[in-house]
């Protein structure tokens, strides 16, 4: 059996290939696919293949995947172009004679009102129509996402947000990867749709909370309104567009769209998904 990655420049992308390889799939079995060669080395060095391959370039795409059994589609990062470069993935894929698609996600992507789910929930509905084998995980939100938050934490003591009292129910990259991974190596997953996540929804006081324990110092959650949130970041130098992108996804967390915390995760990839405290520690 034979895999493709695509953004294997990417975080998640990379780590994905890298649990491949640790359950055991000959580095010949596997391509990797991203933007710059230099970023591909490391796999190359690892006998990995590895295909210079943008999803607007559908040549290159199906050259990519070529020989492939099945391809793990790793969402895009362009907001507003990622149906497009997702489309023609797929294409590629049917095209190169591709199997089966493993997407990425977002959390109750045809459903919730998360400002980043209409792509991945349009996505969704071209992986149904594709003609391929498929299986979609939906990632809840990375706990990396936060790796500025806990700066902010460190260095002011507080962490400020407009998201009330909602849950977040992360994982790290690399729980994500796993899960990924073993739906790829995995039997039994053909037409299904994991909602992934991390064993514990937790809210921004606890998190706070945590980061005092990790730092041995005081932090407090600061909760301010979606309006005064948009004015202290467009302060702190951020463009209205990203400001407002990101009061948007607080909102989204205070409605509860990131707050399902389910065992699909843990039982893919068999053992906990990795606490917060853990993930903190380690940026420290």
């Amino acid at each position: 059996m034979s895999y493709v990655v695509t953004g294997a420049t990417g975080h998640l992308g990379r780590l994905v290939v890298a649990e491949l390889l640790a359950r055991g799939v000959p580095a010949g079995e596997i391509t990797a696919t991203g933007r710059r060669a230099d970023a591909l080395a490391d796999l190359a060095a690892q006998g990995v293949r590895t295909v210079v391959a943008d999803y607007a370039d559908g040549a290159a795409l199906k050259d990519a995947f070529s020989g492939a059994d099945v391809l793990v589609l790793v969402s895009g990062s362009e907001v507003g172009q990622r149906v497009d470069q997702h489309r023609n993935a797929l294409e590629a894929a049917r095209d190169a004679g591709v199997r089966r698609v493993v997407y990425t996600s977002a959390p109750h992507a045809d459903t919730t009102a998360l400002v980043l789910a209409p792509e991945h929930k349009a996505t969704e509905e071209l992986v149904r129509a594709s003609g391929l084998v498929w299986t979609v995980v939906r990632n809840n939100w990375h706990t990396e996402n936060y790796e500025g938050t806990f700066a902010q934490a460190r260095d002011t003591g507080e962490v400020v947000t407009s998201t009330s009292q909602g849950r977040v129910a992360s994982a790290t990259r690399a729980d994500y990867a796993a899960g990924a991974a073993a739906v790829a190596v995995g039997e039994g997953h053909e037409g299904r749709v994991y909602e992934l996540s991390g064993d514990t929804a937790w809210t921004f006081d606890e998190f706070a909370a945590t980061a005092a324990d990790v730092l041995g110092r005081p932090v407090v959650h600061r909760a301010v309104t979606p309006d005064e949130h948009r004015a202290a970041l467009t302060g702190a130098g951020l463009d209205e567009g990203t400001a407002g992108f990101v009061v948007a996804l607080d909102e989204g967390i205070a409605r509860g769209d990131l707050a399902d915390a389910t065992t699909d995760l843990a039982t893919l990839i068999g053992r906990p998904t990795t606490p917060l405290a853990e993930t903190l520690r380690s940026w420290v």
